[in-house]
């Protein structure tokens, strides 16, 4: 079976591609996968959905050797290539359910409070890009339920999944969090405890606004401007 059957699924032609072209340990980037798996969509989720079958896929996050556009196959997992392998790791998440937790979490991400489309304060130029992610994406068997997904930016949603860690030292946070104001600090444990931020009500009106056309977003931006002159 071959990765340039233009006839196989995505996920399979990704798995087979890095079966054959890359092999355990080896290193590549996503530059050469989406160029070897042309005219396929979401390549890259395609990739990360090989993961929860059991295929270790590292990133410069979590192998410091590797350059920011590199990864490395570190483990071929299940053979999603063969009929019972095929639905391997993959959790199906309705239409229904997808638009119901979307609209519960006011169109943001409740990682990092980002919306539809809005650019990254630390990324200049790069805008968001909603998806769903799993309350505790580690977790064995976590569910395709509404309790069970949480809105993520596509950042957010890479990061949780495949990052052991850290970032930062558990110190240099600390530090940060010993920085802030009693309020602060009384806002962010409830966030801890609650494991996200809940939003405003402006929050959630400025997601609602983000899902709009630009056209219709001035639109709304001058009607705003209008209301609040008097």
């Amino acid at each position: 079976m071959s990765w340039q059957n233009e006839s196989l699924g995505a996920r399979v032609r990704v798995a087979l591609w890095l079966r054959d072209e890359v092999g355990e340990g080896g290193v590549f980037s996503k530059a050469s996968i989406r160029e070897a798996i042309k005219g396929a969509e979401q390549v890259d989720r395609r990739m990360r959905d090989l993961r929860p079958a059991g295929w270790s896929i590292l990133t410069y996050r979590d192998k410091p050797s590797l350059q920011p556009d590199q990864l490395c196959l570190e483990r071929i997992g299940l053979p999603v290539w063969e009929p019972g392998h095929r639905a391997a790791g993959l959790r199906q998440i309705s239409a229904k359910t997808r638009r119901y937790v979307y609209e519960r979490d006011g169109h943001m991400c409740r990682r990092c409070g980002v919306a539809a489309a809005e650019e990254y304060a630390d990324e200049p130029g790069t805008r968001a890009r909603l998806t769903l992610g799993h309350v505790r994406p580690h977790q064995s068997g976590s569910g395709a339920n509404t309790e069970d997904l949480i809105t993520e930016c596509a950042r957010c949603n890479e990061t949780v999944r495949h990052l052991t860690g850290v970032q930062m030292t558990k110190g240099q946070v600390w530090d940060r969090i010993k920085e802030l104001p009693l309020r602060g600090k009384r806002d962010l444990l409830a966030w801890m405890k609650a494991d996200c931020r809940p939003l405003s009500a402006a929050d959630h009106a400025w997601g609602m606004y983000r899902q709009l056309p630009a056209v219709v977003r001035e639109e709304l931006e001058g009607d705003l401007e209008s209301l609040m002159r008097g």
